[in-house]
């Protein structure tokens, strides 16, 4: 499919009518993304914890791998730390990632009494993400991905690799880290979408950015989003 030219009126839409555009485009290109059964917050922490290593898919793998391995997460917490290495020893350093996971859950217990995140619920989404942001290695992308995709269900938006790539390449904020990006981006996002349409949004993103906006060899002259896009309309032009 032959991308279509820059048009001016798309060219000048504010901010908050491109993010818009961009998701109408995305989810014509690519359908309607299926999105994931909500998982409950521990358990998504710790797919959250093993995703930053990995592709979500692989990720999965691993936490089949957990699950078969051991009857709950209490079992997780207290395990050794070398046999949790050889239960996700598909990740790229499994002595950091069992390390890490011990440690979360070790904390989570010694701070609320018992391993269970099910008492997030009662607090406001602010409160919720600083609280997990204080554990090692959880950091805004983790924390917005726990409280969106969880059953907490809350406005949040998961800035991953991918998804801070495009929208950089989109120029839809000023360039920051994953972190700030989320902020900024959820100042143009309408207050009407809820936490399902914000889970759909990411997706489609990370869609596009894995197949499309990649990092090395992005297929701009296929781009449904090239009339949208500095990056791309600078690469075309480079390229005659």
């Amino acid at each position: 499919m032959q991308a279509a030219p820059l048009l001016p009126d798309e060219a000048n839409l504010a901010p908050e009518q491109r993010l818009l555009r961009v998701h109408e485009l995305l989810l014509q290109h690519f359908g309607r993304p299926p999105l994931r059964q909500p998982l409950d917050p521990l358990t998504q922490l710790i797919a959250s914890l093993l995703s930053t290593q990995i592709r979500s898919g692989q990720a999965q793998h691993v936490m089949r791998d957990l699950r078969r391995h051991y009857a709950n997460w209490e079992d997780l917490r207290d395990a050794p730390i070398e046999e949790i290495v050889r239960v996700v020893m598909a990740i790229p350093s499994p002595e950091v990632m069992a390390s890490r996971l011990k440690l979360v859950l070790l904390q989570i217990t010694a701070r609320y009494g018992s391993l269970t995140l099910e008492f997030l619920a009662r607090y406001k989404t602010g409160k919720v993400r600083e609280w997990l942001e204080s554990f090692e290695g959880v950091g805004p992308q983790i924390s917005a991905a726990v409280v969106n995709f969880s059953t907490l269900r809350r406005r949040a938006l998961c800035v991953d690799a991918d998804h801070l790539r495009v929208t950089q390449r989109l120029a839809l904020t000023p360039r920051a880290d994953a972190g700030v990006t989320e902020q900024r981006l959820m100042r143009i996002i309408p207050e009407s979408w809820d936490a399902v349409r914000l889970e759909e949004h990411h997706e489609l993103v990370k869609l596009h950015g894995q197949t499309l906006c990649m990092f090395a060899q992005p297929q701009c002259a296929i781009c449904p989003l090239l009339r949208l896009c500095p990056f791309g309309n600078r690469r075309m032009r480079a390229e005659g």
